[in-house]
């Protein structure tokens, strides 16, 4: 056995199914090794900022970790963006990363670069195998990183003669790690919740935003009167009829700060005290009221649900059913608007759907007119780095086993950064529809212009400006094999989306906003 084959074994034994890859030369044997073994499902992505996107939004909807499989350094490198967006979403990630040959390397060759270094950004955990006899046992570890806890990135990097050497081993199966509570933070919270009431913010994010989480805060805000809110920075949120309508922490800081002005304190489930985007003039980095107290009941790297359990324990909390929220929307007409497209993707889309939202600034007012909806899933851009939206609906669509379909709603100038992922859609047959959102500019810094205080003229207009020549998204997607449409009303986008509804894969909607 050599150390390839070690390697696909051990992800195997370790529940590792799902590899995306855009591989090269040092990645063969690897490549060869997935024809030696039954059970690996590997799909292809045209560019790595594509392959780890989607290993992100795998992750998020499978609950487990995938492969991803990336040529050298700057193979990583070029993943690095969604990479980035996924350390802040928490996802677990494996990946497996080509290198020169360990006795080819100190010749300097043209892609030598240090690859630990750029690993090193965005990973939890590195290691770099120097034989094939070690190659299986350093899987394990890689895997057992990733899914420790609420999920991390762990890479592996590979020199080619570790995979071609003998001597690999298949690496050992490990188990989870058990999660812990902390009695002192649940006590803690308890008697914050029991004395100030309605003056304390229950934070969100991570697993305290999905469905199981949710009944048990529930719970806690009936018997405290206290304030649920979901954290700005998330990955997942369980919405729609039968869960709570979760406000999100705004992106605006004045927003933000009028909110978070309302409470005293804010006690922190998955997520971290609330700060600004980014930094303005004369504006402070904490969105929150000086003096309020902030303490934590998890940590990002917890499970929430056994420390929640115990704090409805603690609380004496009495069963508590979630109400419906009020009558499920109708579609819209007329000309595009953010409002208008909430309410019909609201009122058309199917059960269980999932939602991975790049619409940027235009839909930063889509939750309040989207509580009512089917149930379904909502994915963000945790990171903040352009580029994921489209990957992530990708992977989030193999990630659920092609079973949901996935609405995703997607600004222009950002799908620009990988509309690569349309074509893994339409070879995949993945039932994902997206709504390109097309206004042939940056509005989003448009907005931060004006936000920082800054003067724009001609020249700085001009390079937000994505027309001459405009995009046009309909010949793009079926130039990647994805059948598209172009709606300029909300009947026509309507009337789209109840046609894509119906088809065994890929659909583009070019919405001109």
């Amino acid at each position: 056995m050599n150390g390839a084959r070690s390697l696909v074994g051990t992800l195997l034994l370790n529940g590792i199914d799902t590899c995306f890859a855009n591989p090269g030369t040092s990645e063969m044997h690897f490549v060869a090794a997935l024809d030696q073994a039954v059970g690996m499902r590997c799909v292809l992505g045209l560019q790595e900022n594509v392959v780890t996107g989607m290993a992100d939004g795998y992750w998020r909807m499978a609950g487990k970790p995938a492969c991803t499989l990336l040529h050298c350094g700057p193979g990583l490198a070029n993943g690095l963006a969604n990479l980035h967006n996924a350390k802040r979403a928490h996802a677990g990630i494996v990946n497996i990363v080509g290198d020169q040959a360990t006795w080819h390397r100190p010749f300097d060759p043209p892609l030598n670069t240090d690859t630990e270094g750029l690993a090193r950004t965005v990973s939890s955990w590195f290691h770099t195998c120097n034989t094939a006899q070690e190659v299986g046992s350093s899987a394990s570890q890689a895997v057992q990183v990733a899914r420790n806890s609420q999920g991390q990135i762990a890479t592996l990097i590979l020199p080619s003669d570790t995979c071609w050497d003998e001597g690999g081993q298949v690496g050992p199966k490990l188990t989870d790690s058990s999660s812990s509570i902390n009695m002192d933070s649940i006590n803690e919270a308890a008697l914050i919740l029991k004395t100030n009431g309605e003056r304390v913010l229950l934070l969100l994010a991570g697993a305290a935003t999905l469905e199981e989480s949710q009944t048990l805060l529930w719970q806690i805000s009936q018997a405290t009167q206290c304030g649920l809110m979901v954290d700005y920075v998330v990955g997942r949120v369980a919405r729609g009829q039968g869960r709570i309508p979760l406000p999100r922490v705004p992106y605006n800081s004045d927003a933000a700060a009028k909110e978070l002005s309302k409470y005293t304190h804010i006690i922190l489930v998955n997520a971290k005290a609330p700060i600004g985007f980014f930094a303005y003039p004369n504006k402070p980095s904490q969105q929150y009221t000086p003096g309020t107290q902030i303490s934590m009941l998890t940590n990002a790297e917890q499970n929430p649900i056994e420390t929640l359990q115990a704090l409805v324990h603690a609380l004496k909390a009495p069963k508590a059913s979630i109400p419906l929220t009020g009558e499920k929307p109708v579609a819209s007409n007329g000309a595009p608007s953010s409002e208008k497209l909430a309410q019909t993707v609201a009122a058309l889309m199917p059960e269980n759907a999932i939602v991975s939202d790049e619409s940027v600034s235009y839909g930063r007012g889509f939750y309040p007119l989207t509580y009512a909806a089917a149930p379904h899933d909502w994915l963000h851009l945790a990171g903040g780095a352009i580029g994921a939206g489209l990957p992530m609906a990708t992977g989030a669509a193999v990630g659920a086993q092609g079973k949901r379909r996935v609405i995703s709603l997607q600004a222009d100038g950002s799908a620009m950064y990988s509309l690569q992922a349309l074509w893994t859609q339409a070879r995949e047959k993945l039932p994902v529809t997206t709504i390109l959102l097309n206004n042939h500019k940056y509005a989003i810094l448009i907005n931060e212009l004006n936000a920082v205080g800054a003067t724009p003229g001609v020249t700085a207009m001009n390079m937000l400006d994505l027309g001459n020549p405009n995009l046009n998204w309909v010949d793009l997607a079926r130039g990647m094999g994805v059948e598209a449409a172009r709606a300029s009303t909300m009947e026509e986008c309507a009337d789209l989306m109840k046609q894509s509804f119906q088809i065994n894969g890929p659909f583009l909607i070019e919405l001109m906003i």
